[in-house]
């Protein structure tokens, strides 16, 4: 694995307890939703995601029964919440509610014990290192800009979220390896969902992966196993 010359990581799941976006970020941006919207729904950016989300729910199959169509964005908000769609305006206006969650020091982003160390040293080697999460990039830079362990940006290179594609299709990890300047069997990719895994290894990469406290041990594994960054 040393011999990559770039290293992407998810971060549910591989840098961050999934705790810790189950039962602290999501709840946090529905409790903050309706007073976000109330105050913000009128600037530009939250504008456009609103339109984007009024687009994907233009685009629902009647047979997944969504809410019906409304200017009322929250009730449609809340049932892609409720089943964790990876919906790029979902990531956006949550990744914007939990901007004012970590500027008042209500949210701390939580990673695992080995994640700043890790990036030193693969900073200290020469590897760059970027995240590939379905949370907008948004949400990933200020979620590295307030951990548990400081501010972690500075060990990162770049952020790629569903705008670049599905993490689970190769083409993602093909346009990520292109974003690099690199081949990409010259990436490394690591994460804790085995699917996302195949589909890097179908765009060419080296994979890994992650299985940490508390997470499901696999019984067989057709991916390389770590259990803490220090592997790599």
């Amino acid at each position: 694995m040393t011999s990559a010359r770039a290293i992407v990581l998810d971060i549910e799941g591989t840098t961050t307890p999934i705790a810790f976006v189950k039962d602290v970020l999501f709840p946090f941006a529905r409790r903050s939703a309706a007073a976000f919207l109330a105050e913000h729904r009128h600037e530009p950016e939250v504008e456009a995601d609103l339109a984007l989300l009024a687009e994907e729910r233009a685009r629902e199959s009647p047979d997944v029964a969504p809410p019906p169509e409304s200017s009322d964005p929250l009730p449609y908000l809340f049932w892609l919440m409720d089943r964790d769609r990876k919906s790029t305006a979902l990531k956006a206006l949550q990744g914007r509610m939990w901007r004012d969650g970590y500027e008042s020091g209500a949210l701390v982003g939580q990673v695992y014990p080995d994640v700043a160390p890790a990036l030193a040293r693969f900073r200290a080697a020469g590897v760059d290192v970027s995240i590939f999460s379905s949370g907008s990039v948004l949400a990933q830079r200020l979620l590295f800009a307030h951990t548990n362990a400081g501010d972690l940006r500075p060990f990162l290179t770049a952020w790629f979220d569903t705008t670049t594609g599905g993490k689970k299709e190769s083409a993602s990890y093909a346009r990520i390896a292109s974003e690099l300047r690199l081949e990409p069997r010259q990436v490394l990719f690591v994460s804790d969902v085995p699917e996302e895994l195949d589909a890097a290894k179908q765009a060419g990469m080296d994979v890994a992966l992650c299985v940490r406290p508390g997470t499901p041990e696999p019984i067989q594994s057709r991916h390389r196993i770590l259990r803490s960054l220090e592997e790599i």
